[in-house]
């Protein structure tokens, strides 16, 4: 692999390689998971880094994240896992950490079209025309899939809970 010699993709994996864990994260709801389809993710780039260093890597990156956790979950769809979420400790900053607990949990719950348009559009702050590109989808599609995701978000979780769900047109 050239591009793991090459002090650009390594400066570039340095640069992106939280970024790109927490999106996995947010797709997956797994931590474990989350570092495997980046790594496969970046993988994947190395293979291509000549032609997609100056082009968008990102991009590129994003849709391998999204296509892999998809190719896992059809593979494992029949599994149920029943997490429950331990009772956290009354104090400073738990209602916080709460909400944040709370809104993992119901991103999980979210079908994974769903899910990955929430993470696209609000955690990555991508634009609808960005995430169709992305998922490989249409605009409509993108638009769709959000307006569904942000009402089961505010019924799960409560309206007051929600400011992040604003729609963004």
């Amino acid at each position: 692999m050239q591009a793991a010699m090459d002090p650009t993709f390594t400066e570039y994996v340095r640069a992106r390689q939280q970024r790109f864990a927490r999106i996995a994260y947010l797709m997956c709801g797994d931590e474990h998971r989350a570092h495997d389809l980046v790594q496969e993710a970046l993988v994947k780039l190395a293979g291509r880094w000549q032609r997609l260093a100056d082009e968008n890597p990102d991009a590129y990156v994003r849709r391998i994240l999204y296509r892999d956790n998809i190719s896992w979950w059809r593979r494992t769809r029949a599994e149920v896992v029943a997490a429950e979420l331990p009772e956290l400790a009354v104090g400073d900053g738990s209602e916080r950490i709460d909400l944040q607990l709370d809104l993992v949990d119901a991103l999980r719950r979210l079908p994974s079209r769903q899910r990955a348009v929430v993470v696209l559009r609000y955690f990555e702050d991508l634009t609808e025309a960005d995430t169709a590109a992305v998922l490989g989808v249409s605009v409509g599609t993108v638009k769709s899939h959000s307006h569904a995701a942000l009402r089961r978000l505010r019924d799960d979780l409560g309206p007051d809970r929600v400011s992040m769900t604003e729609d963004r047109s």
